[in-house]
Formats: structure tokens, sequence, C-alpha cells
């Protein structure tokens, strides 16, 4: 029977490969003295592991490889308190690699190599059919094929679940996919490729909302980085704002903000509060190197929340 507090993430795992460099390189540019680390990631693992972390009852259904970093991106999922009974071992792919760079202000450059996240398949998902049973919340990005989050998007709606889908990397999305999302957590560039709208303003985040909204999806959460994230939906439009912090890396911010999110809704949180949440999640997380290293426990977000004396419960400042 499906509870509330459950979340299933549906998604990718990659281990991030990093350099630390004073800027991006440019195309045929080589930069030396770079600083080197390794850490877990790929939007899904990510999403899941904020989750875990922020509190979340969590499962997670993705594809690694039958190698090392496939043991050790495990591993680190049980570390961290999540269910892994699907979690599928892919003995003809490697598992998934994210090749990044991270500049002094933070920005970043990512590409990837998605080895056993491609082959995430809808047979896949529908042999996961407990999963989304128990399921109160599923979580969903697109780093892994449209046709295994089509399938799951139908097995929620199934399941009577709440389905978020963050639309990242952006690609074209149908409006029969849309009509399934309960929340769609585009950021300002995803949203802007979903629509054609252009969103380097708030104003902007609210045509943008608007359009996908009539495209189907319930509500709408636009993720505008320090600016917090606009809000639309039956209850009407709102701009969250965020914190303003320091920032090392923003590498992972849009999918703790996402893992925070699932769940502050699984707790019966108000959509206002749930992104307020969310907000100090990601806040916290891009102070911090890496994707999931940068992923705060739920002590830290509280207590973010405290210091800023934010009441995020009653859904306004305490």
């Amino acid at each position: 029977m499906a509870s509330a507090n459950n979340i299933l993430v549906v998604g990718s795992s990659n281990t991030d490969m990093i350099i630390k460099l004073k800027r991006i390189p440019r195309p045929g540019e080589t930069i030396l003295g770079g600083d080197f680390l390794t850490a877990q990631g790929g939007k899904g693992a990510n999403q899941a592991v904020g989750a875990a972390r922020a509190g979340g009852h969590v499962t997670f259904l993705a594809r690694l490889g039958k190698d090392v970093l496939g043991d050790q991106a495990l591993a680190a999922f049980k570390r961290d308190g999540i269910d892994v009974r699907h979690v599928l071992r892919d003995p003809a792919q490697p598992s998934g690699v994210a090749l990044i760079f991270v500049a002094r202000d933070g920005e970043n450059s990512i590409a990837v190599a998605s080895g056993a996240n491609a082959r995430l398949s809808s047979a896949d998902v529908r042999r996961a059919g407990k999963a989304f049973a128990d399921a109160g919340i599923v979580l969903m990005q697109l780093e892994t094929p449209l046709p295994a989050v089509e399938a799951a998007a139908r097995m929620v709606a199934d399941a009577g679940a709440a389905v978020i889908l963050n639309p990242a990397p952006a690609r074209p999305l149908s409006n029969k996919l849309l009509k399934l999302v309960s929340i769609l957590t585009p950021n300002e560039t995803e949203a802007e490729s979903l629509t054609g709208i252009k969103v380097d303003s708030v104003s902007g985040a609210a045509r943008a909302a608007a359009a996908l909204r009539k495209r189907g999806a319930r509500s709408v959460v636009v993720t505008l980085g320090a600016r917090g994230a606009f809000i639309a939906s039956e209850d009407g439009e709102e701009l969250v704002a965020g914190f303003k912090v320091k920032v090392a890396d923003t590498t992972a911010a849009g999918d703790i903000f996402n893992g925070a999110l699932a769940v502050a809704l699984a707790e019966k949180k108000p959509l206002r509060g749930a992104v307020l949440f969310a907000n100090a999640a990601a806040a916290i997380s891009v102070t911090r190197m890496g994707a999931q290293p940068s992923a705060p426990a739920r002590a830290e977000i509280d207590a973010w929340l405290a210091a800023k004396r934010v009441g995020w419960n009653f859904e306004g400042v305490g």
C-alpha cells in the first residue's frame, strides 16, 4: 500500500571526475594547475541521496555497470540508508561517468558518458511494480531513456502517487507526459527550452510556468539560482526567495533542491514551505564541492532555517 512518506527515485547514477580550475577552458584550450577529485553523482542518484539525507524514506531504481565504479556507488547508497533492491547491474555496459570542470566562481561545465544509465528500460520499470505501489512520491529526471520515464509516469498514475519531474537535461516532452506530472521543476534554461519563452527574469519565469501548466503540468516550480524559485499552481503564483551564500560549486544544486522538495512534500508541507526548505538545502550544497558530498543532512537544513529565522513549517518568516 502506498505511503506518502515513501519516495521512489527513478534515474541515473554516475561517478563524477572533477577538476577545479580558475575558469572553464575554451574550445581547444588546455589549462594547467587544477585540483582533481572524484565523487558520486548522476542526477537520479544525487536526488536520491539528497532526499535520504534530508530525512526521506528513499528507494532508488537505476542501472549500474558490473564494475568497480558500480560497486562503489552501490555501497554509498547503502551507507545513506537508501533501499537498493531495484538498482540493477548491467553486464554489458560500464557505470556512468561525468567529467566536470568547476571554475573559481563555482560555475561548471559537464560531459557525461551514460553507460548503463542509457539501458534503463520500460521493462525495468514495470518489473519494479511494488516500488511504485509503495511510493507516495516518485521523483524523476531525464538522464535515462524517455520511454522509461514515460512508463514510470504511467505507473505512478495507476498507483495514485505524485510525480515530480525535473526536466534535466532538457529535451522535448509530450503533453501526454506533462499531464501525468504533479510538479515540474525546470531551471531557467530548461523552462526556456520547453516553452521558447526567454526566462531571464521573474516575469519570464511566470510566463514559462503558465505555458507549461497550460500544456498539462499541474504545478510548476522554476528554479532561479540565488534568486530562489518561482511557483505556479492552482493556488496562485509566487517567488520564494533564495539565500545568499559564498558559492564553491553549483554542481547538483538543482538535484539537492529536488530531493529536499520531495521530502517536504512527503511530510505534507504545503508547496511554498516545501520550496523554502528545498531552497535552504540547495544553498547549503553550493558552499561545498562535489555532487553527493554536498548534500546536507536534515539537522543542517533545520538549523540553517532556524538561523535565518525562517519558519518553513508555517510557510513564513518566524
